[in-house]
């Protein structure tokens, strides 16, 4: 299907036929994705921007994160792109954890980054939401742009509509998101979300925070880290050990 059938899709009702089409195709992007990630085991998603080089310290900081999360024995998922993403993923493979990217389609390419053992590349960015949401225990916001903040408020949304549990979302580096947070304190104050919405997210600067913060929701839950399941073999499906 290509860009321009897209563009035409969201345009409006289309024939019965065209949007069916469309429906087949956004299930097979879903189908690819569980293929891919169903022995990923419990994940924690680090979300930020594509736009930073190995010498930016939001890299090395994302780097860092995806390490000491690695360590706690969850794997590190993405979008699986450069940036923070590679960062977090870099970071995981660095103490041999797990590390996988769930990458989108673009007009220019968008390739995944060299540091994910398992990775997917997928057609629809709400397809692909919705995979980084579906294996997570917990979710980084680092600084990024409009996919970043995206992202963040869609977790906050199923969180605060109770769609999916409570899970830690955690906002890191005060500085960059201090517009963000003042505009989350006005809605507050405005009453278009609740007091106690505000306690859905920690705001830090602090890895060694955002580590405690995670390992404590994850206690309080009864989460486990480890969660197995066995590949089908008349599915072809395989995992690592």
């Amino acid at each position: 299907m290509t860009e321009q059938s897209e563009i035409k899709f969201l345009e409006g009702p289309q024939s019965r036929w065209l949007d069916f089409k469309m429906t087949l195709r956004t299930v097979l992007d879903f189908v690819k994705g569980y293929r891919v990630l169903h022995f990923a085991g419990p994940c924690v998603t680090i979300f930020g921007s594509a736009r930073f080089d190995e010498d930016h310290p939001q890299y090395i900081t994302a780097r860092q994160i995806g390490r000491e999360i690695a360590k706690l024995g969850f794997t590190i998922m993405t979008g699986g792109g450069p940036g923070i993403m590679e960062a977090a993923n870099r970071g995981a493979r660095e103490v041999k954890g797990r590390s996988v990217g769930c990458n989108i389609e673009l007009p220019f390419e968008q390739n995944h980054n060299p540091y994910l053992d398992k990775w997917v590349t997928i057609k629809y960015f709400f397809v692909r939401k919705t995979l980084l949401i579906k294996y997570s225990y917990a979710f980084i916001v680092m600084p990024g742009g409009f996919g970043t903040l995206d992202e963040l408020f869609e977790s906050l949304t199923l969180i605060q509509t109770k769609k999916i549990k409570n899970f830690p979302i955690v906002i890191f580096d005060k500085e960059f998101h201090k517009n963000l947070i003042e505009y989350i304190d006005d809605m507050k104050h405005g009453g278009t979300i609740s007091p106690e919405d505000l306690d859905l997210m920690l705001i830090t600067d602090s890895i060694e925070d955002t580590v405690n913060h995670i390992k404590q929701c994850i206690s309080r839950f009864g989460l486990q880290y480890e969660r197995k399941f066995r590949p089908i073999k008349w599915l072809f499906e395989e995992t690592e050990e």
